[in-house]
């Protein structure tokens, strides 16, 4: 599989495509700038281009920018995305004195992105964070939803690369809504127990 990591600069994509490449997989590191994509994947074994670039030819683009860019970067690559099936990592949060929050939009970055894209987005990830992905596979399971199969079994097969256990089908994209919010709950178990926290989901065959 060809995969495009947009915001692959980044710590968490940096270390998604680190996890990828160790893994066997083609990996095209996206940035802004390309000079720095290409230098950040010369390090890891990636190839690196402008994320216009990265994402063409690909078999699926991760978008791993932070979610405050996250709408405005699919925007932007629609065009250059096309039917491309993509994958979303973002969640929203407000960091507020009483701990960290979903945001209070009803409708998940993931639902919002899909309405700008030309193809199939899943959304995935959520419970995996940049410091646990950077040492190895993340301990734990990877969730993953999406309403388009295709899209949802080519995310599937990216988390199962980057976790000890599982990569599991979660539903339609609508439960990403739920996904987002999980990771407000990691960050917030993270901060209280000064610890790495990951999911692993039990009862399951």
């Amino acid at each position: 599989m060809k995969v495009a990591v947009v915001g692959g600069t980044g710590d968490f994509g940096l270390a998604l495509a680190r996890r990828l490449v160790e893994a066997g997989e083609e990996v095209v590191i996206g940035s802004r700038d390309a000079e720095r994509a290409r230098a950040n994947g010369a390090e890891i074994g990636a190839a690196g281009a402008a994320n216009e670039d990265a994402v063409r030819g690909v078999d699926l683009v991760v978008l791993a920018v932070k979610a405050d860019a996250a709408l405005a970067t699919a925007g932007s690559l629609a065009g250059a995305i096309g039917d491309t099936p993509a994958l979303s990592v973002a969640s929203e949060l407000r960091f507020t004195k009483a701990g960290v929050q979903p945001r209070e939009d009803p409708r998940s970055v993931a639902e919002r992105t899909q309405e700008l894209l030309h193809g199939p987005l899943a959304a995935g990830l959520h419970s995996l964070a940049a410091a646990t992905l950077a040492g190895g596979p993340a301990e734990g399971d990877a969730l993953v939803c999406g309403d388009d199969a295709a899209a949802k079994e080519l995310a599937l097969a990216v988390a199962a690369k980057i976790v000890t256990g599982r990569a599991l089908d979660a539903g339609p994209l609508a439960s990403a809504r739920a996904l987002e919010g999980m990771t407000a709950v990691i960050v917030n178990l993270n901060r209280r127990y000064k610890g790495h926290a990951g999911v692993h989901i039990v009862g399951l065959p």
